[in-house]
């Protein structure tokens, strides 16, 4: 099966903070706040959700189609992209705007301090889906990301329309989009995918209980970090899947997209709820750069589950 991937494409500027930032505030200078960290290291890399997303896939085997907006800028690392395996053809280049450019700095807490200018991103919403779909020869799956609001509209609407199976994945827009608009980008896809900040905000946005949400999604996988997933549809047990343990000294960023790669490319192998969860959790212990390593990712498996747990 192949998958579409649609969401933000953007430069990446990651940077390491060797302190805490909570060392850094004072409580009685809470109004004033004006702070500066010097960084130990800068990583300065192609990103977004949906770049992320695809690059995992891709080193997972896959040729995933990539769907966003960006600007001329991104060339070179559209050619990176395009050199691992990702199918640009549904990118759009933007004539006057740049790609979208996120700045985060990681504490050695692993707490986070970022900010994402949109530039080009706000031009996604004129991408015509089933177009890119149908000169790309379909696909079997589309992610729909984080995004331009207007280009996740226009995405799910598309799907609905074409009878094209979706996987709802609105992560740090759930913060931005209102009630009625996240009803609409959640209501009937075949997948939904939060962490637990996310799924706790999506139920307090829509107004809807969790029985609501399972009525109208097939499948709900929440990923609680340390703790593991949780893979929730109606009428089933809820499954509590433990996490691998983390492996890397690590920047937590990326672990998100590298789990929803995990997970897809056993969905599109066809395995059950329970292995594609577990298939997404290896890599979710890695770096995206290491998930080409299936030898790595199957020892951790096997050590978290058991030999008898993936094929």
């Amino acid at each position: 099966m192949r998958i579409a991937v649609t969401g933000s494409l953007a430069t990446d500027h990651l940077m390491t903070f060797p302190g805490r930032f909570t060392d850094q505030l004072l409580a009685d200078r809470l109004d004033h706040i004006s702070l500066s960290f010097l960084v130990d290291t800068l990583e300065i890399r192609a990103g977004g959700a949906a770049a992320d997303l695809a690059s995992g896939l891709a080193r997972l085997g896959h040729r995933p189609l990539l769907v966003g907006a960006v600007g001329a800028d991104f060339a070179p690392y559209g050619q990176r992209l395009s050199a691992l395996g990702v199918d640009l053809s549904g990118v759009q280049v933007s004539p006057t705007r740049p790609t979208a450019r996120l700045l985060r700095t990681t504490d050695r807490d692993g707490h986070q301090i970022a900010s994402f200018h949109a530039g080009a991103m706000t031009e996604a919403a004129g991408i015509d889906l089933a177009a890119v779909l149908r000169r790309a020869g379909g696909a079997g799956l589309v992610l729909i990301g984080a995004d331009d609001p207007a280009a996740m509209l226009r995405h799910t609407r598309a799907c609905r329309t074409h009878g094209i199976r979706f996987a709802a994945d609105p992560a740090q827009q759930l913060t931005r989009l209102d009630g009625t608009l996240i009803r609409e980008l959640v209501d009937g896809a075949d997948h939904l995918f939060t962490d637990a900040h996310d799924h706790a905000l999506l139920l307090a946005k829509t107004g809807w209980t969790r029985e609501d949400v399972l009525r109208r999604v097939g499948v709900w996988v929440t990923t609680l970090g340390e703790k593991g997933i949780r893979v929730e549809r109606a009428h089933d047990p809820v499954l509590e899947i433990p996490a691998v343990p983390d492996t890397e000294a690590a920047d937590p960023t990326g672990t998100g997209a590298a789990f929803r790669a995990g997970y897809l490319a056993a969905l599109a192998a066809g395995e059950d709820t329970v292995r594609c969860a577990r298939s997404g959790s290896a890599p979710a212990a890695q770096t995206l750069s290491r998930l080409a390593d299936p030898a790595r990712l199957h020892a951790l498996t096997r050590a978290a589950y058991g030999t008898e747990e993936h094929r």
